[in-house]
């Protein structure tokens, strides 16, 4: 493991120093690094591009008999990162203290040097698939809806990226629940449901406010109603599966919830928004000039809904959390992207569990879910039988330790973590494709 440790933290740190900041992305040169490191190990590659600028990779090693086609998926495109409030430069790849500094070292372009490496170090070896075939396919454009990414790949070149299992980010972190570490493997992603909530006045000069209704005023109610970001629960399978795996009962998921939160209370912050539709306001626009009163006034809020629920279930929540508030707007739905799962028993599951269970006994995965979107959505909608998770184990950093630092500044990986995953990879290929 030191050997793929040495080589996972080399090439991530060439991939942390190309800026991928989406926008613009401009990630050809991180793509065209990776063809070139896995075409010399005997990937067939492509690029594939509805932009040149912004091109997906696709490569593949396949075996002689026939076989389940198996995907590795990551995207090399990140969020902003202002230098000036982080420890170290957020694109320098610098190693301190045992920890890997940048933007991209957690989302996600460690996860996709750890894939990288291990495909990278199978096919040195001489290993081809003894069934089916690996690919790895790493693409642009996540951060901002793959528009260019794996949106487009799966809806206009299906045939290049079509796949039985697939494994890309969500989960993979560890927590500590009953003196258990677990790892949640995530099995599906909340849909996207966003609305736009407007109250109507009566503009008028703002140097004589009775003259005007100002219609910003009106949204105050519904700001105070929608403070808790969610009301009642909509329980969906895989955050049921995960509170068994838990050991409590699905069949009463408010209490069990308050029971596992009374012993981990970092479960409520994990689970209870995937139990729910989650309503928070992020964007409020109003009068565009300070001496007018705004004739319209709207906040938009970011609504996620549990996978296989609608925008019915959406509005129907939404309605009951503003209450009398609701009578002050009109909704109206600015985006629909429904949530897709996949089912948290199969063989790739079971690969999972045997490997855990091998690598660090004692400890045991669970199915989840991401509060999120990804990628992986994208796959399930265009290739329904696919099962698709989220893993990247971690063993050092837990689950708090990452989340905190996702999208924010001083991202930072230990360099252990990705011989760790790394070897995870390289062991699942050669488990499930022989």
């Amino acid at each position: 493991m030191s050997d793929l440790q040495a080589e996972t933290t080399e090439v991530l740190q060439k991939l942390i120093r190309f800026n991928t900041v989406n926008p613009p992305g401009n990630e050809r040169a991180a793509i065209e690094y990776l063809e070139a490191y896995v075409r010399e190990a005997g990937f067939e590659t492509e690029l594939l591009a509805v932009d040149d600028a912004r091109p997906n990779l696709v490569a593949t090693l396949t075996g002689p008999g026939e076989g389940p086609t198996m995907v590795y998926l990551g995207h090399v495109d990140t969020v902003l990162a202002a230098a000036q409030d982080w420890q170290q430069d957020p694109w320098s790849a610098a190693v301190v203290d045992g920890f890997l500094w940048g933007r991209g070292a957690l989302d996600m372009k460690s996860q996709v040097a750890a894939e990288a490496v291990a495909a990278v170090s199978l096919a040195r070896d001489g290993w081809r698939p003894a069934r089916g075939a690996l690919k790895l396919v790493f693409v642009a454009d996540e951060e901002t809806g793959g528009e260019v990414g794996a949106r487009w790949l799966t809806e206009q070149r299906p045939d290049k990226v079509r796949c039985d299992l697939l494994l890309n980010e969500g989960a993979g972190s560890t927590f500590e629940h009953g003196g258990v570490r677990h790892y949640g493997v995530c099995c599906g992603e909340k849909g996207i449901f966003r609305l736009k909530l407007t109250a109507s006045g009566m503009a008028g000069h703002a140097s004589m406010p009775r003259l005007g209704d100002n219609a910003l005023l009106k949204l105050a109610p519904v700001l105070e109603a929608l403070k808790p970001g969610m009301v009642g629960l909509d329980p969906t399978e895989i955050p049921l599966a995960m509170i068994a795996a838990l050991g409590e009962d699905p069949s009463d998921p408010a209490g069990a919830l308050e029971r596992l939160a009374a012993q981990t209370p970092l479960i409520l912050l994990m689970l209870e928004p995937l139990l729910a539709v989650t309503m928070v306001p992020t964007v409020i626009q109003a009068s565009e000039k300070i001496n007018v009163i705004p004739a319209s006034a709207y906040v938009k809020v970011d609504t996620r809904v549990p996978p296989g629920l609608g925008a019915d279930v959406a509005k129907r929540r939404m309605l009951e959390l503003l209450g009398d508030a609701a009578d002050q707007v009109e909704l109206e739905f600015t985006e629909e992207v429904y949530g897709y799962a996949s089912p948290a028993e199969s063989s790739l599951m079971d690969a999972i569990d045997g490997w855990v269970s091998r690598h660090d006994p004692g400890a045991k995965t669970v199915p989840t879910l991401l509060a999120g979107y990804s990628d992986s959505s994208y796959f399930r909608a265009a290739f329904p039988e696919v099962v698709a998770y989220g893993f990247f184990p971690h063993r050092h950093q837990t689950l708090l330790d990452t989340a905190q630092l996702v999208h924010n500044k001083d991202e930072r990986i230990d360099v252990r973590d990705l011989g760790y995953a790394a070897q995870f990879y390289v062991d699942i290929a050669a488990e499930l494709l022989g």
